[in-house]
């Protein structure tokens, strides 16, 4: 037998890595069906509908990433050569998800962009993904080794984080959304993946399509804000895991102490009396995002750690007497053996600094724990993109005076993931007022994507004096409409029926604002009203008022609309209902066409992409 060349210049057609990664897995014991869901749908994007920029979005901690690296695996399959992975502009980040790339075994094996750079490599036509982060100077350098090369495809992680233009309404760009622009260029792909997408659609970025959005279902096994911020008070009232409220203007360190000593707890109780084998936790405290309070918080954790592994401190007896008695109250028997293990274990705690000139350390270590009790300090770094792994306490005092932003404090529930197994044993300590914030952020955000899942258009996007949608300068005005209170939907052909169910006295408001839903359509009001109102009602019953029927004379400014720029409601109209925050009025013209206006009394704005110029 000869040797033939030509054998081995035979181009081995790659075409199952999408399968690979899915069987990874499935052996894994991983579910992957809304990983499928999601990535059949930017394919159906690219392929059918021709999308070249839309949003994944999903969940704060639901798997993301190894979404991310499934719709990699099958964009290759597709035949697209370059993927670029874009991170947010930390070292620590970029190697995180870096290695979880590198370790999935995805071909070709996936490279941080520096590797690239060198004049000897040559980029031709072989399949690259590519690792960057949205950092001006980096990006420059990836534009000057790649820019010239077509049909990139940008995958950009956390999308609403420096990517939008943030000076869209000053006639300017700000440079990392001018690079990201150039590297994508005339016939690039643009797959934003991120949590909280609103400034994504307010800021119209690189065009994005909104009708073509995907949503990214979380697993199975995943707690989120059904778990931690419930939103009615009868479920408040029977949450699966400890909440401790903390008074709103009181930073008094025992706090934080007490928060300490309860995950102390909570894990001495899950290696002694649940786990088969011991398991390394970790207590997140994000304070603030001042460094000065990091090394504060540090100096406080290390003071009581030391203290607990010296018998002859002055605070020893009392702090192991105020542990045993937080043993005692939740695991009522084993006080002692709890104690025993905190006391023999806590010379293996370990207290990594975030975000911190404090110490320099390793992110992996903060957020893959390798002693049983570690806790880690930080600030933004937390915030955004950071998995913690086994995560059972997070201690939150950071009092805002202004107002809170969505896309931050969602992209902050670090506690969100695959917390089931533990779920009993997670502590959150939180001030109640901005507990309380933080909750209507996931209520007003669930409404605004609840339209665009049920394939109902563009989201209405909701904000009121505390809880901002997104930051203003990222709005681009040109792009939106604001609404002040009101909201009114599609008109729909009025019948009797109608009036039939307004005037029912049998029928509590709820039911009859569902009643009158299901006989005029979806279209006319859209189920997210209806989830909110049943989801936010206060004073029970009395939070709603359904208005009888207001017929509008033919001579009205607004007789064929059905609709005024100075809005519906007049101040007499409200006055009637003292109690209610949600008002419901149908109004008719004489042509029997109608329409619902709905008004919140509570100074909420409605804000919602128009799709022109």
């Amino acid at each position: 037998m000869s040797f033939d060349i030509n054998k081995f210049k035979i181009v081995t057609q790659k075409s199952a890595r999408y399968a690979r990664q899915l069987s990874r897995l499935r052996d894994d014991k991983k579910y992957t069906e809304s990983i499928e869901k999601a990535v059949e749908g930017a394919v159906k994007n690219i392929r059918t509908e021709q999308s070249r920029s839309f949003v994944v979005y999903g969940e704060p901690q639901s798997g993301k990433t190894e979404m991310m690296i499934c719709l990699t695996a099958r964009l290759l399959d597709e035949g697209h050569k370059i993927i670029i992975i874009l991170l947010n502009d930390s070292v620590q980040l970029l190697n995180q998800n870096l290695d979880r790339f590198r370790r999935s075994t995805i071909d070709p094996a996936p490279t941080n962009f520096s590797e690239i750079l060198d004049p000897s490599i040559s980029i031709g036509d072989s399949e690259w993904i590519i690792f960057a982060k949205k950092n001006s100077r980096d990006l420059e350098k990836l534009i000057n080794k790649i820019g010239k090369y077509n049909e990139k495809v940008i995958i950009d992680d956390e999308a609403d984080y420096a990517t939008p233009n943030a000076k869209i309404n000053k006639g300017e760009q700000t440079e990392i959304n001018r690079k990201v622009g150039i590297l994508l260029g005339n016939d690039g792909i643009y797959i934003g993946v991120t949590a909280t997408p609103a400034r994504l659609d307010l800021n119209n970025t690189f065009e994005n399509q909104n009708e073509r959005w995907i949503d990214f279902p979380p697993h199975p096994e995943y707690t989120g804000q059904d778990y931690f911020f419930p939103t009615t008070l009868e479920k408040l009232h029977d949450i699966k895991y400890g909440l401790t409220l903390l008074p709103d203007t009181d930073d008094n360190p025992r706090y934080l102490k007490t928060a300490l000593f309860s995950f102390f707890v909570n894990v001495a109780h899950l290696n002694s009396k649940v786990n088969s084998f011991e398991k390394n936790y970790c207590m997140l405290v994000h304070t603030s995002g001042k460094k000065v309070d990091h090394s504060e918080d540090y100096k406080q954790i290390i003071k009581v750690a030391n203290c607990l592994k010296n018998h002859s401190d002055k605070n020893f007896d009392r702090y192991v007497k105020e542990i045993w008695e937080i043993a005692q109250e939740r695991y009522s028997g084993d006080e002692d053996l709890i104690v025993r293990y905190v006391l023999d274990q806590i010379s293996r705690s370990d207290v990594v600094v975030l975000n911190s000139d404090r110490i320099v350390e390793d992110t992996r270590r903060a957020t893959s724990p390798s002693t049983p009790f570690t806790i880690t300090i930080g600030g933004n770094i937390v915030s955004r993109g950071v998995t913690f792994e086994n995560l059972l306490s997070m201690f939150f005092t950071r009092d805002v005076k202004h107002k809170i932003q969505q896309d931050t404090y969602i992209q902050r529930a670090r506690m969100f993931g695959s917390r089931n197994s533990y779920l009993s044993c997670f502590e959150l300590t939180i001030p109640e007022k901005l507990y309380l914030d933080w909750q209507k952020c996931f209520i007003f955000h669930r409404l605004s994507l609840s339209a665009i899942k049920a394939g109902k258009g563009s989201p209405v996007w909701l904000e009121d004096r505390r809880v901002k949608s997104v930051a203003s300068a990222s709005i681009d005005k040109t792009t939106v409409d604001m609404n002040s209170g009101e909201m009114s939907f599609e008109m729909f052909n009025y019948s009797s029926e109608i009036d039939a169910i307004i005037k029912d006295e049998d029928m509590l408001p709820l039911q009859k604002l569902k009643e009158i839903s299901e006989a005029i359509g979806s279209n006319s009001i859209h189920p997210y009203l209806v989830d909110f109102i049943e989801a936010f009602a206060p004073n029970g019953k009395d939070s709603i008022a359904i208005h009888n029927t207001r017929l509008v004379d033919k001579g009205s400014d607004y007789h064929d609309t059905l609709e005024r720029p100075r809005g519906i409601f007049g101040g007499e109209d409200t006055k009637k209902f003292p109690s209610a925050i949600h008002h419901i009025l149908i109004v008719k013209n004489t042509y029997n066409k109608a329409r619902v206006v709905y008004k919140y009394i509570g100074n909420i704005t409605m804000i919602k992409k128009h799709n022109r110029k």
